[in-house]
């Protein structure tokens, strides 16, 4: 969606915002932006400032400062009303075990104030998106991990959120799994909801964001579309040098002298941008680059 002055309208708007917890500074001048009908991923080490930045976006935690805007209400002051409009999945399964799989959903859609009527169609749908509605009178505790990760999905879904934010949507789950939940948010952005998600998986970013925020010790340090990121930051290809590591601090010292940037990953050094070296190189593997060489470049992390 754009607006009269031809700018996407902002589904979440964030400016200078600070989050301290004592001395400690887990969200430091933040600036993001998420266009209403993308989907914006948050990629970044544990301990960047991720979640604090979605607890704040849900008033769970209130910055020190800065400007904090959720679908043109400014927080905290106007949460409620923003909170209603959101759905939320967090990185820490809540569901009541107790209840069955309908049962959660109804305790939610009754939270959201659906009316009597709506709750019927609206529950309906939610087991439809998430693929549940042959497990509709299953306890959560007989799901498997996939099944209660869609059925949180569907919590937050059940009153049509226009901003669904996703705290590590797929954190612990096994390749499959998380292969049906990207083609579950998948079919949620092209349905026009805006979505933020926080992970460390870069595949998972790669795969589902239109842009992607890098974050490091509470500071976002880059953005832009995945593939643009990637050859602003390691070029088009890259060379792997295997070896001990006597040698491949040579490789480092040789490359860092022509100019080049590398990264140390076990036992290799990747040599990025070496499409546009015109000197010699050493003997390697040549390789196209991806997200995650950019990730490690900027962050030093290695990817869990």
């Amino acid at each position: 969606m754009t607006s009269l002055h031809g700018m996407a309208d902002l589904a979440i708007r964030l400016r200078g915002v600070v989050k301290r917890f004592g001395a400690i500074i887990a969200v430091d001048g933040l600036d993001l932006d998420v266009p209403e009908g993308t989907c914006v991923g948050l990629l970044g080490p544990n301990g960047a400032g991720k979640s604090t930045t979605m607890k704040m976006l849900t008033a769970q935690v209130i910055a020190n400062a800065g400007e904090l805007e959720v679908l043109g209400h400014k927080l905290p002051e106007d949460s409620k009303v923003a909170r209603a409009q959101m759905g939320v999945v967090p990185q820490l399964d809540n569901l009541d075990t107790t209840l069955t799989v309908e049962q959660n959903l109804r305790v939610f859609a009754h939270l959201y104030r659906l009316g009597r009527a709506e709750r019927g169609p609206a529950i309906e749908r939610a087991l439809q998106i998430a693929n549940l509605t042959q497990r509709r009178s299953a306890k959560v505790d007989e799901l498997s991990g996939g099944m209660r990760r869609r059925l949180l999905i569907a919590r937050g879904l059940v009153h049509q959120p226009r901003l669904l934010l996703l705290d590590e949507p797929t954190v612990g789950l096994d390749p499959q799994v998380r292969q049906e939940l990207w083609a579950l948010i998948d079919a949620l952005r092209s349905e026009g909801t805006s979505i933020l998600m926080s992970t460390h998986y870069i595949e998972e970013a790669q795969r589902l964001a239109d842009t992607v925020t890098i974050m490091s010790h509470g500071k976002a340090i880059a953005r832009g579309r995945p593939a643009e990121l990637v050859v602003q930051h390691a070029g088009h290809e890259v060379l792997e040098v295997y070896g001990p590591p006597a040698r491949l601090a040579v490789v480092e010292q040789e490359a860092a002298a022509a100019g080049m940037r590398t990264r140390r990953t076990g036992t290799s050094v990747a040599l990025m941008g070496v499409e546009s070296s015109n000197g010699d190189l050493p003997d390697g593997v040549r390789r196209a680059a991806n997200l995650e060489d950019v990730f490690v470049l900027l962050t030093g992390e290695e990817v869990a």
